[in-house]
């Protein structure tokens, strides 16, 4: 990859792509809107594909293929691999190659292809408009495992065609349909594809300055409820960027993350399978590492002595939220086999109460060390 100084060659069929999408959908659609008027209908039939073109983004394109956080049926893939060229964000082998090699090297303005550290503008989309990793694309080395898939090999072979196809020929179908074919291309066509476009490049960009880091503070990723909400659950980009195999982004009941929800629902009906989750211990003991680094760092002029307390209560808790974690675990086995023979686990339940009633004192007992320390701050 050129470095960072460098200006590679202008990829002009990007820029004109995305210049022209905006400016159509910031200005034609607005004066088509006042001039013409546009019916519901077309509305209804944009916000309908900017979800499946989404939601194939998310679902399919990023925990699917990209992550391999779970498993499904061709019929969803193909749905996802259709999706995926209505999105028009390049094939699935193309888009998941750029982002393994993002998780890789996140942040090494070298070999992120997207890194945050050179700037919002590059992040958001100036990587595409310059051939900055053309050299890199020769026979896609990570990502071999896609190149097994036929559906993905289909796509990728006849993308320009699918893109075509979808989004020329689907909103000028539907723009007929309902009488009015200019509109359908411009509100089911243009104005769609650049919200798909910039709400996507969100997480690329935004995601990675606006936010809070509950889980790590080895890259720039955020959590950041705003933007789940305008990509499908991706906006928790803290914790997804340090448990990236997990099929969920929002893994609290109360966070938005419909992609989520949809793999989780699919799965009932056997269209997905082997879906990955992070246990409860990695995620509380990232959470509580993060706690205690950020206090050490704004406390400096603590006394010694409390930091020493922190560190060695850090350890109490690290230790009993893995024996709390690892009897859950137990309990849950044992009632999985009692449909199929009798287990006792009153025991168990038993020391989990124990637990839990341990760990709850032992956390009072943290917040309370912490709140002291930021005294010092």
């Amino acid at each position: 990859m050129n470095s960072i100084n460098a200006k590679p060659p202008i990829i002009w069929l990007n820029v004109w792509v995305f210049a022209i999408t905006f400016a159509i959908a910031a200005i034609g659609v607005p004066v088509y809107a006042y001039v013409h008027g546009i019916d519901s209908s077309l509305w209804w039939a944009m916000i309908g594909t900017a979800c499946f073109a989404g939601i194939s983004i998310t679902a399919g394109y990023h925990r699917l293929w990209s992550h391999k956080a779970y498993k499904a049926h061709p019929i969803v893939r193909f749905l996802f691999a259709i999706g995926g060229a209505v999105a028009l964000q390049n094939s699935v082998l193309h888009w998941s190659s750029d982002h393994r090699v993002h998780h890789t090297h996140v942040d090494d303005n070298d070999k992120d292809p997207y890194s945050a550290k050179r700037g919002f503008w590059y992040s958001h989309i100036g990587w595409m408009l310059r051939e900055y990793q053309a050299s890199r694309y020769s026979d896609y080395n990570n990502v071999k495992d896609l190149q097994e898939d036929p559906i993905v090999m289909w796509q990728h072979k006849h993308y320009l065609s699918l893109t075509l196809l979808t989004n020329f020929g689907w909103p000028l179908l539907f723009g007929w349909m309902v009488g009015d074919v200019l509109g359908g291309l411009l509100v089911v066509g243009v104005l769609r594809l650049v919200l798909n476009h910039h709400t996507t490049f969100f997480i690329n960009s935004l995601a990675h300055i606006w936010g809070s880091q509950p889980y790590t503070d080895k890259n720039t990723a955020r959590d950041n409820g705003v933007l789940a909400f305008l990509t499908f659950g991706e906006g928790y980009h803290n914790y997804h960027h340090i448990f990236s195999a997990d099929y969920r982004n929002g893994i609290r009941w109360y966070q938005f993350d419909p992609t989520k929800w949809l793999i989780r629902g699919l799965s009932y009906a056997k269209l997905t399978s082997d879906l990955k989750r992070t246990s409860g211990y990695q995620i509380e003991r990232a959470k509580l590492t993060m706690q205690l680094t950020r206090a050490s760092k704004k406390a400096k002029s603590a006394p010694q002595v409390l930091i020493d307390s922190a560190h060695e209560h850090y350890q109490q808790m690290a230790t009993c939220l893995r024996e709390y974690y690892q009897t859950r675990k137990k309990l849950l086995d044992a009632k999985a086999k009692q449909l199929k023979e009798q287990v006792h686990f009153d025991g168990l339940q038993d020391r989990i109460d124990e637990l839990k009633q341990n760990l709850d004192e032992q956390q009072r007992h943290w917040r309370s060390l912490l709140s002291e320390i930021k005294r010092y701050a």
